[in-house]
């Protein structure tokens, strides 16, 4: 179960505050962490997210709501943008550090999140409300992939519905050159 830090900047000699990191918000992983009853709670709130997924875009975060941070703030999740994550997994994967950053637990958060915000047509929007667009879609495709996430993978068939809707639509384009970086063959 994942577990909230707050205000902690850890050993990390990179990371430094000017006010002891009040506001900061790390979620951390722990397969032992919670009850078993709190376990198979989030586990249900996951299940009850991806049954609505069509009806109701933001999770209205039902896995953060037992929280409030002892600075007094709520952490939340960020339901908007669907074009910050991708970028963020291609860099990690083409400067090599995704594999020591984004372990097992991390993928699967990630690959979640991208699940649940895909459209019922197999693209992704702008943002958790929003409509088709190439650019996300071609993105969160590229996310998968980096992810390994087979072609014909992931929950719903993603991948497969993903891909599909790219190539009904004319491929991989009107995305900047930067969102592809040579990482797939342009054919």
């Amino acid at each position: 179960m994942w577990r909230l830090k707050i205000a902690d900047g850890g050993n990390d000699p990179y990371i430094f505050s000017t006010n002891n990191f009040v506001g900061r918000q790390i979620w951390e992983f722990d397969p032992d962490y919670g009850t078993p009853k709190e376990r198979a709670k989030v586990e249900a709130a996951r299940e009850n997210f991806w049954k609505n997924q069509f009806r109701v875009k933001p999770s209205s975060d039902l896995l953060c709501i037992r929280y409030k941070a002892s600075d007094g703030h709520w952490p939340a999740e960020n339901a908007g943008p669907l074009f910050l994550l991708p970028p963020l997994v291609i860099y990690l994967y083409i400067t090599r550090h995704l594999d020591p950053i984004f372990l097992g637990e991390y993928r699967k958060e990630i690959l979640c999140f991208i699940y649940c915000h895909q459209n019922e047509d197999g693209e992704w929007g702008f943002h958790v409300e929003g409509h088709n667009t190439k650019y996300c879609t071609v993105f969160n495709y590229i996310c998968m992939s980096i992810i390994r996430e087979g072609s014909d993978g992931g929950q719903g068939n993603a991948c497969l519905r993903g891909q599909k809707w790219i190539l009904d639509h004319g491929g991989a384009t009107s995305i900047p050159s930067w969102g592809i970086l040579g990482l797939f063959e342009w054919a």
